[in-house]
């Protein structure tokens, strides 16, 4: 018997564009509606305590492939060795 995959349609947390996906194999973020950041991020970006009804009321929100792959990108760029630059005089002068 084959094992039939539960797909779900839902909009990306962060460019809003509607995909489809697996349940259990998409990324997801936990979003507190009311601030639209996850608990314990101030709308600055800041850590804080996160507080039990935040959490309470939070709910797992998809991130689609698109914005992950951008997001890796950038992690890539972000940790990337410096540039080396050649010696000057160069050598063999």
């Amino acid at each position: 018997m084959s094992e039939e995959r539960e797909m779900e349609t839902g909009r990306c947390f962060v460019c809003k564009r509607e995909f489809t996906y697996d349940p259990r194999e998409v990324i997801t973020f936990l979003i507190d509606p009311e601030t639209g950041v996850p608990p314990g991020f101030s709308v600055l970006g800041t850590m804080r305590p996160a507080k039990p009804e935040a959490v309470a009321r939070s709910t797992d929100e998809p991130l689609c492939p698109d914005c992950l792959d951008m997001a890796e990108r950038y992690t890539d760029q972000l940790n990337a060795p410096p540039p080396r630059w050649e010696s000057w005089p160069p050598n063999g002068n």
